[in-house]
């Protein structure tokens, strides 16, 4: 039987109908829509913003207090207000929101318990997975950024881990698991350097087939990369500098 490897499938929905650039067309106007755009983007994106607080904070429990706490009140469509869709990267719009809450708009007495009952607007406190983000948090390195670096750095870590996964739940839809996880590796290795026989023989593929499958699995993520960093900007243009501004800060840490 010949080796066989995917291709990929469909077309990227058009710019206008990403997720940050609907979000910010609503603050003109009401749209369908913009309201789960934005909590998706926060389920996509707390674990930055509970590091950051995690920082801040004197354990656990008050930074999930206040990362609830925070994303209720960025579901307040009144929050958006202060965003500048000439300049309104998500990304940015999120650092910069969480300056202003942490610093005047945080009330101890007003904070949402865990476990209290009280939903957060539209977005499900389920999407947090506290214990495996503070995991995650114990086991980063210790480094001397600034909290605001640190954002950067984890937000850029955010963003490879959801193409990766997205990768792979193409490749499982695929029935193509096992392709996917002896290639992946090759994501990161320097095409001199890689050692396609490896996977030739574990695969009972020849050295070109598994070339050929590396080629559109590199290709695959990086359109899903950017396909990513889109949903996060308000247009197009944005893209090769946010993603620029992503290695930057992969970088320096």
């Amino acid at each position: 039987m010949p080796f066989d490897f995917p291709v990929a499938q469909g077309r990227f929905p058009r710019f206008a109908t990403t997720r940050w650039s609907l979000v910010l067309q609503a603050k003109e106007r009401p749209l369908v829509g913009a309201n789960e755009a934005l909590a998706d983007l926060c389920r996509a994106y707390w674990y930055p913003i509970y590091a950051l607080f995690r920082r801040r904070s004197r354990n656990s429990h008050e930074a999930q207090d206040l990362t609830q706490s925070f994303f209720a009140k960025l579901l307040e469509k009144a929050f958006l207000d202060s965003v500048d869709p000439a300049r309104g990267r998500f990304r940015s719009f999120l650092l910069a929101a969480v300056n202003h809450f942490f610093a005047n708009e945080w009330d101890r007495k007003n904070t949402l318990k865990r476990g209290g009952g009280q939903a957060i607007l539209s977005l499900d406190v389920r999407a947090f997975d506290w214990e495996s983000g503070e995991s995650k948090y114990q086991m980063e390195p210790g480094h001397h950024l600034t909290p605001e670096r640190e954002f950067e750095r984890r937000w850029a870590l955010a963003v490879l881990d959801r193409v990766l996964q997205r990768l792979r739940d193409e490749y499982i839809d695929l029935g193509k698991l096992s392709l996917f996880e002896t290639l992946q590796p090759y994501l990161s290795t320097d095409r001199e350097q890689a050692r396609y026989a490896d996977a030739a023989e574990k695969l009972n593929a020849t050295d070109s087939a598994i070339r050929v499958a590396t080629h559109r699995l590199r290709k695959r993520y990086r359109d899903l990369l950017r396909n990513e960093i889109a949903q996060t900007v308000a247009s197009p243009s944005e893209v090769e500098d946010e993603l620029q501004q992503l290695f930057i800060a992969l970088s320096s840490s």
